[in-house]
């Protein structure tokens, strides 16, 4: 562990990071933030949702960020994608929701939550392989507008994430397509949703040292999963722990503790069909190589 040392001139100034309140991101990040893994540097978070971390990334703000896959390739040129600590998953898709079932939205309105997401490029790479005459005009708008929207006809169908997959038919919506079905199911990979990066102007010996870090808070929150809880309820808002550990154990999972194999695949094979539709700049080759 010679990497220790080259970590002490860090140890004076914490580490500028920022991530979600969700309970996957302060479960994974709650042993690292409470100072109880040895020699790693303080963390001084930013509590802040993904569409402005993502910002942040584009304007290289902080040292270490969570942000979605889709942004990667406007940001890897001045950060590193970190082989831990985000989010893929399966069974876990956005929906496309309509009025009536079973509706051709070939040149059809769809409101969508935001444009740099994984969702978006999802049910875009959906689109092209579905329409042939493709999809009509993008609306982006605020997430709990979108179901109302659908419902009251201003929109001609919505991509939702995350609980809507549960609340969709309390609107007297229909599930068009999910999304991750058919990622999963033409891909057999899993969905790249949540990203870490690091500035690599850290230099290679403190990345690798960040992610060990990392898959270490990882490991001890697997451990002993009530030391988190109360950092978890905390910045969960109104959430039910149920329903907190129901979403730590359907994003903090294997990919978490390591990419692998398949969650680089995966993640090379997003962007890799989104580039080819033009829907973001094609990476490097070694954009994803780390450190």
């Amino acid at each position: 562990m010679s990497h220790m040392s080259h970590m002490s001139h860090m140890s004076s100034e914490p580490l500028q990071i920022a991530y979600s309140p969700c309970p996957n991101d302060t479960f994974v990040f709650d042993a690292w933030a409470h100072g109880r893994i040895p020699g790693a540097p303080a963390l001084d978070v930013t509590f802040a949702d993904i569409d402005i971390t993502n910002g942040m990334a584009e304007r290289g703000d902080l040292d270490v960020l969570k942000v979605s896959y889709a942004v990667l390739p406007y940001v890897l040129d001045e950060y590193a994608l970190l082989p831990c600590g985000g989010a893929l998953g399966r069974g876990c898709g956005p929906l496309v929701l309509t009025r009536e079932p079973g509706t051709d939205l070939t040149g059809r309105t769809v409101a969508v939550p935001s444009e740099k997401s994984t969702a978006y490029l999802l049910f875009r790479l959906w689109a092209a392989d579905t329409l042939p005459g493709g999809v009509g005009e993008i609306v982006v708008m605020p997430f709990h507008e979108i179901m109302p929207a659908v419902r009251d006809g201003k929109v001609d169908a919505g991509l939702v994430i995350h609980e809507a997959r549960f609340t969709y038919q309390n609107y007297g919506l229909h599930n068009l397509a999910d999304m991750g079905e058919h990622w999963e199911g033409t891909t057999g990979l899993p969905i790249p949703l949540g990203a870490i990066i690091a500035k690599r102007s850290l230099g290679p010996e403190t990345l690798t040292f960040l992610a060990d870090t990392i898959r270490t808070s990882v490991h001890a929150a697997w451990d002993n999963p009530e030391t988190s809880r109360p950092y978890v309820l905390e910045h969960a808002q109104e959430m039910d722990p149920t329903v907190a550990d129901q979403h730590i154990g359907l994003y903090v999972n294997e990919f978490t503790a390591d990419l692998g194999e398949d969650g680089y695949a995966a993640v090379r094979g997003l962007l890799t069909r989104a580039a080819a539709e033009g829907l973001v700049p094609a990476l490097p080759p070694e954009a994803l190589a780390f450190p």
